[in-house]
Formats: structure tokens, C-alpha cells, sequence
């Protein structure tokens, strides 16, 4: 019986380890990273951004990134931003659904092409059968490009229930192991 049970803990801890590392961190504008004249439309074609994902900025010192506005993204005002981050590395979290627009906040880099829209779909909550073929019916294209994105196995956006549940089973199997002795 106690193999049986620590057997369940085990599946349950792996099941809970497996559910972060579904989410993807992009480095926006890739090995070039966040700079002037480069085409950032260009870079979001083709990728799929949904919630639980993050998007990871690197540049150099004299830049920033600013969330804005759709009307400031458009006009490339800097001084509404919604937040404002000029560490050199700024890792945003999509936590939610939307469109979500990022500026360089220094005064003529965003007119140069230092600007990205990104669009982020709700994350799927259900998942087909084994043996069950999907059909996606979106329009919007679902092509990554491996080169272009990473696994990250430490983001917390869309899957606060795994640590619960992690928790909860440890301290079950702990109990079990006491009431077993």
C-alpha cells in the first residue's frame, strides 16, 4: 500500500512540474534584441503569444521599455507609459488576453522601429484525447520558429494551481508516511 501511494505522490509531483515549462519566452527582435531600425512587426509574424507567456527585452544602457497605449503606440508618446523599465534585460509577463504595445521611451528611437504590438490569446484550458486529431481553426498562424524561442521551466502566469498542488501532495505524502510508521 505505501508503494502504491508514493507511486501517486510521484505522478502527481511530475504532473505539477510539467504544467510551467508549457509556457514560452520570447527575446523580442531575437539575437539582435531590442534596437533602432529594426522591423518588429516582421519579428511578431508568425508567432503565437498566449497568456502564461513572457516576453524578454536585452539592450543596451540608453534605452527603455515602455508599455503604452494603442493611441501613444501609434504616436510614439513615451510620456503616458503605463510602466517603464531601462535595466537593460525586462522580462514582461502576459498574464492576460489582449493586445499589449511596447515603445522605447528615449525621444526619437520609437519613430526609428523601436516599437512592438503583440497580441496575447486566452491559453487553452482543455486538452484533446490521446489519438484525438486537432483542427485549428484559427486565423491567426501558429508557425514558431525553434531558433526563436525557449522553454522556460520558472514562469508562474497561468499555473498557480501547480505549486498548490504540489504543496498540498508533499504535505499528504508526509502525512501518509507518519500514519503509516
Amino acid at each position: 500500500m505505501a508503494s502504491y501511494t508514493a507511486g501517486v505522490v510521484c505522478a502527481l509531483l511530475a504532473l505539477c512540474m510539467v504544467a510551467p515549462s508549457l509556457a514560452t519566452v520570447y527575446t523580442v527582435g531575437d539575437t539582435n534584441g531590442w534596437v533602432t531600425n529594426y522591423d518588429y512587426t516582421s519579428w511578431t509574424s508568425g508567432k503565437t503569444f498566449v497568456v502564461g507567456d513572457s516576453l524578454a527585452f536585452n539592450y543596451a544602457s540608453g534605452h527603455s521599455v515602455d508599455e503604452v497605449s494603442s493611441s501613444d503606440y501609434s504616436t510614439c508618446t513615451a510620456g503616458n507609459s503605463l510602466s517603464s523599465d531601462s535595466s537593460g534585460a525586462t522580462t514582461i509577463p502576459l498574464k492576460t488576453a489582449g493586445t499589449r504595445y511596447f515603445i522605447c521611451g528615449v525621444v526619437g528611437h520609437c519613430g526609428s522601429g523601436m516599437k512592438v504590438a503583440v497580441t496575447v490569446a486566452k491559453a487553452s484550458t482543455t486538452t484533446p484525447a490521446a489519438g484525438t486529431p486537432t483542427t485549428n481553426t484559427s486565423t491567426t498562424p501558429t508557425t514558431t520558429t525553434p531558433a526563436t524561442t525557449t522553454t522556460s521551466t520558472n514562469s508562474s502566469s497561468g499555473t498557480i494551481l501547480s505549486p498548490i498542488v504540489a504543496v498540498l501532495a508533499m504535505t499528504w505524502f508526509a502525512f501518509s508516511l507518519l500514519v503509516l510508521s
